[in-house]
């Protein structure tokens, strides 16, 4: 039987808890995603680096958007909004930034400390429409645990 979403997520609740750093959480969040979730092709963690969102761990295709201006992509206007965007059909959206030609749908999570970006879930899928609400409550979940473990400033 599949894990469900509440399965999935206890178990990274617990493994992102017992993570030493943010590193190493976000290392271990994108990893346990990539392989128990089959749609989520490419799933990566972008860190808020001034004005850039850059890319810390992933699994996937490699992707040419290593920084992200908060003015560009789906990416940026998440952190620009500090809303969740889910892209069902990623043709249709003049804001992606193509990373592979498979990739049909997006979904982008903001990681928040109150109102403060500290970064976003990026994860791509080669299905359209392969994010619902499940998803974005798993994944917004996710955030909101990795977001207790950045350092404060």
């Amino acid at each position: 039987m599949a894990a469900t979403y509440d399965d999935i997520l206890a178990g990274l609740r617990l493994t992102i808890e017992a993570a030493p750093t943010h590193t190493d959480a976000i290392r271990l969040a994108v990893s346990s995603l990539k392989n128990q979730m089959p749609d989520y092709a490419w799933v990566g963690v972008y860190v808020l680096e001034g004005e850039e969102l850059v890319l810390g761990p992933f699994l996937g295709k490699p992707s040419p958007h290593t920084r992200i201006s908060l003015d560009a992509g789906i990416c940026g206007a998440a952190a620009r909004t500090k809303h969740t965007i889910i892209v069902d059909d990623v043709d249709t959206d003049p804001r992606y930034l193509a990373c592979s030609l498979e990739t049909r749908s997006e979904i982008v999570v903001p990681i928040l400390r109150g109102s403060q970006v500290l970064g976003e879930l990026d994860i791509d899928s080669d299905k359209k429409a392969a994010f619902g609400a499940a998803d974005r409550d798993l994944l917004e979940a996710v955030a909101a645990l990795l977001a207790r473990k950045f350092p404060l400033e």
